[in-house]
């Protein structure tokens, strides 16, 4: 441990991931290390901030007490609930974005299967919503959103992330207001595209100002509507066909898709656009089975906004407040994925998406209250805690499956669907086939 008032300072096992001279650069670099000795000095409130994302349940007091819980024998000082928030808003939101842009960017992995396709690596972008709370400072920068009900109860920021897919590790994000929409946020993250990258996007990502912008990049597979007008211009021998998307030349694909499960088939048409022309370089219907990757993104938001927050509120009630609490979930969620990360590349026939999320949360949640691991051994493992329950708890192989888009716990009862309705999860299998026609102007819609 780092002795004397540095002692409270440390995210448990993670700190290895993070440490403690990372964060003076950050706070050096930024020009936000205390001028004098605190009680509470700068590099223990950074690590105050990102704790805090491990226990979103309780306060800062509480975590406090969890950074302190195992440093038994040493003297700790016992700060107040005011004196926590002023150390808080000494440091400000600079640091932690020093250190998300130190650490974003794809995990480093041994395996190809799964994280790169045709030596290319496979990301997505999409954005979410978070939740803030309701106060004058906030709205006086987040907004709620209108809705069906009355609208959100709570103002909401918007995220827009690009993600690594194959290990789930951001490579670069972007958040502000909802009033501004994901792909007006999407130029922001293009500085972090490079050739090399094939980036999987969903149909709002299909205008053609932006296409044209990501078309720099050389490698991009988006989604377009269905009843969008693309000029055939040549057609290749896998079905695909070379098209205009705005000033970019695309090569198009058109797929019908049918799910069959116990409980009957579903049919429906893809239409994806791509800049990868080459069609025997890249394959129609490896594109297709590609597509699905995309999927990948949803996960990593799902472990953001379930496993780590449990959907609820943030914390802070100022915009620099919120900045700063999230920049510290950003730069927490990738240490986790990281660890996750380096546990599977120890074993290089183990898929990266095997890894529970959940299993590490908890159990660098158990690290940070035992202050263990803190620094490592001479030993050097790669693995460590949570790496080793990582890898004793690995998921299944993950298998084709189907289930209804439902609300389970509706707020409002005019969100419910009834008691009739199928909420089975069924075991699936998926038949493709690429249309070299002119598709049909109408389909059915088919679940996600």
């Amino acid at each position: 441990m780092a002795g004397g008032r540095f002692a409270p300072g440390h995210l448990g096992e993670l700190t290895q991931q993070l440490p403690f001279e990372m964060v003076d650069e950050a706070l050096a670099a930024t020009k936000t290390t205390q001028s004098r000795l605190r009680d509470l000095p700068s590099r223990v409130v950074v690590y105050l901030v990102l704790a805090a994302c491990l226990f979103p349940e309780i306060g800062y007091l509480g975590v406090w007490r969890k950074l302190t819980a195992g440093l038994v024998g040493i003297p700790t000082v016992t700060p107040t609930a005011g004196g926590l928030s002023q150390a808080r808003y000494r440091v400000g939101v600079a640091p932690l974005r020093w250190l998300f842009d130190l650490l974003c960017g794809p995990a480093a992995t041994r395996r190809g299967p799964g994280t790169r396709w045709r030596g290319l690596l496979v990301c997505a972008i999409d954005g979410t919503t978070l939740t803030v709370p309701d106060s004058p400072r906030v709205l006086a920068r987040f907004t709620k959103q209108r809705g069906n009900h009355g609208g959100t109860g709570y103002p909401q920021i918007r995220l827009v992330a690009l993600l690594a897919c194959g290990t789930r590790t951001v490579i670069d994000a972007v958040f502000g207001p909802t009033t501004t929409g994901e792909t007006t946020y999407t130029p922001q993250l293009l500085r972090s595209l490079r050739p090399g990258m094939v980036l999987l996007g969903d149909r709002n990502f299909g205008a053609a100002e932006l296409i044209t912008q990501i078309a720099g990049t050389e490698a991009d597979v988006i989604r377009l509507k269905n009843g969008r007008k693309m000029p055939v211009l040549a057609r290749y021998h896998d079905g695909s066909y070379l098209s205009m998307l705005g000033k970019p030349r695309v090569r198009v694909i058109e797929c019908e898709i049918t799910i069959s499960t116990p409980a009957g088939r579903q049919t429906g048409v893809y239409r994806l656009a791509t800049t990868l022309l080459d069609p025997h370089r890249y394959p129609a219907g490896e594109l297709i089975q590609l597509y699905h990757d995309r999927w990948e993104i949803e996960t990593a938001y799902l472990e953001l906004k379930s496993s780590i927050l449990g959907g609820r509120v943030l914390r802070a009630r100022t915009p620099t407040g919120i900045e700063q609490e999230v920049y510290a979930l950003l730069v927490t969620y990738q240490l986790l994925r990281t660890a996750m990360t380096d546990a599977t590349n120890t074993q290089p026939d183990i898929d990266p998406d095997r890894a529970s999320f959940t299993i590490a949360y908890q159990t660098a949640r158990d690290q940070v209250t035992q202050a263990a691991n803190v620094i490592a051994s001479t030993v050097i493992d790669l693995a460590g805690t949570i790496g080793q329950h990582v890898l004793a708890n690995l998921m299944p192989t993950r298998r084709l499956r189907v289930c209804p888009r439902i609300i389970k716990r509706a707020i409002s009862k005019y969100q419910a669907r009834g008691p009739n309705i199928n909420r089975t999860s069924y075991k699936a299998t998926l038949t493709i086939n690429i249309l070299t026609g002119a598709p049909p102007r109408q389909h059915p819609k088919i679940p996600n």
